[in-house]
């Protein structure tokens, strides 16, 4: 398994919380998101073999938001 913080731009309520961890826990390979709203960091463990950096990042843009 592998670990990435991603720091997320445009994030500022509950809603955008779920929406980016939603769009993350559905890809396949993706073990665990914490979403953290204050820092705008997304922690994602997942497994490389299954998903790359990016497709987490696409994940995220798809849903509206700037990667970093």
């Amino acid at each position: 398994m592998k670990s990435l913080t991603l720091d997320v731009k445009g994030m500022t309520c509950g809603h955008c919380k779920m929406s980016v961890n939603g769009a993350l826990t559905d890809l396949d390979g993706v073990s665990n998101v914490e979403v953290n709203l204050e820092t705008g960091k997304v922690e994602v463990t997942y497994n490389g073999n299954k998903v790359d950096t990016g497709k987490l990042k696409e994940a995220v843009e798809d849903q509206g938001y700037d990667v970093a």
